[in-house]
């Protein structure tokens, strides 16, 4: 990302427009994706090499504003916990797979726009994924399904 100056331009962007059956074009085509960060810089390295989670007060700052000049969004992928935790609050579950099973409801939930959410698509997640075929199987279909008739 640091060298293209576009998010997902790495393995996880790979697997992530593979979720949603879209080419690259479509997905950094602006008029038509928003891919909204968490935190609007980089937060650093841990000492495990990995990223630091998003700054607290980027969110908090910018996110309402930024959702709120964009009001013909339809649909938010909610990827990963943070960006779960932003946008379904206290209906997120206490864990990744607690939010993930219950995928249907939070996707049914009455409120606009929807929101749809997804585990990060990085490799730390591989574990998870092989323990949820479903995932595959049920969840992705109407992901692309959803994602498609949006965009």
């Amino acid at each position: 990302m640091h060298q293209s100056g576009k998010p997902f331009t790495d393995p996880s962007g790979d697997r992530l427009r593979s979720w949603l059956n879209m080419a690259p074009e479509t997905f950094y085509d602006e008029t038509r994706v928003a891919i909204v960060p968490m935190g609007f810089c980089f937060p650093g390295l841990d000492a495990k090499g990995g990223d630091l989670p998003p700054r607290r007060e980027c969110a908090a700052r910018w996110h309402r504003d930024l959702f709120a000049a964009l009001p013909n969004v339809e649909l938010i992928l909610a990827v990963g916990s943070y960006a779960q935790a932003f946008h379904l609050g206290s209906a997120r579950g206490k864990t990744l797979q607690e939010t993930m099973v219950n995928w249907r409801a939070h996707l049914k939930a009455p409120r606009s726009p929807r929101v749809f959410p997804l585990p990060h698509p990085s490799w730390r997640n591989n574990a998870w994924l092989k323990k949820n075929p479903w995932f595959e199987e049920e969840l992705l279909p109407v992901l692309r399904r959803a994602v498609r008739k949006v965009v």
